[in-house]
């Protein structure tokens, strides 16, 4: 399930998906209804996709919340968040058994069954919607040939170097020829004749 875009307003009954980004604001969506609006930078915001809910021992994205309650109800509408507390209780008892009493209240209740329903309405709650994407698994492949790319690239320059020391040498070797040929050429002597008297 797509959660990224999908947000609440603080003031606005219902749930947003973000369209697209203004210069001093954005362009959202009704889940629901597909109005589109516009809401300033200065709105309060929330991204369903950073809400959490407390259990007694670590935190528990709303994503994992909303696939058990769909699992529970068969992807079908849950209790309404008008429901008694004993009900949203049970019902939340249900959906995350775990859960801390003392840090969830009744209003987050009321917003999860709220919001579950929405979305369920509006088509984001489906046996697909929950399926995990395998992206990662090909990123780790391509990750790895690009790290034996890197290696492989390392290699060939420490190769390369080889025949460039071997002409360094010959053209030492070279030189010193060169410069022991001239002391080795003796310059010709003339033969002198002494004049008998």
């Amino acid at each position: 399930m797509q959660l990224e875009k999908i947000i609440s307003i603080s003031g606005k009954p219902g749930l947003f998906k973000l369209v697209s980004q203004l210069k001093n604001g954005f362009i959202v969506e009704d889940i629901t209804t597909k109005k589109k609006a516009s809401i300033s930078n200065s709105s309060q915001v929330s991204l369903l996709d950073n809400i959490a809910m407390f259990t007694f021992d670590k935190e528990v994205p709303l994503f994992e919340v909303f696939e058990n309650i769909a699992k529970k109800y068969d992807y079908k509408p849950t209790i309404s968040h008008k429901s008694s507390s004993e009900e949203l209780r049970a019902f939340m008892s249900e959906s995350l058994p775990n859960y801390d009493v003392e840090r969830v209240y009744e209003s987050d209740i009321k917003k999860l069954a709220q919001w579950y329903n929405l979305l369920q309405k509006a088509g984001y709650i489906t046996a697909e919607s929950f399926v995990k994407p395998e992206a990662p698994a090909v990123e780790v492949a391509e990750e790895t040939k690009t790290e034996e790319k890197a290696e492989k690239a390392e290699k060939k320059p420490a190769a390369k170097k080889a025949p460039a020391k071997k002409t360094a040498e010959k053209t030492e070797k070279e030189t010193e020829a060169k410069a022991e040929k001239p002391a080795a050429k003796k310059a010709p002597t003339k033969k002198t004749t002494k004049k008998e008297d």
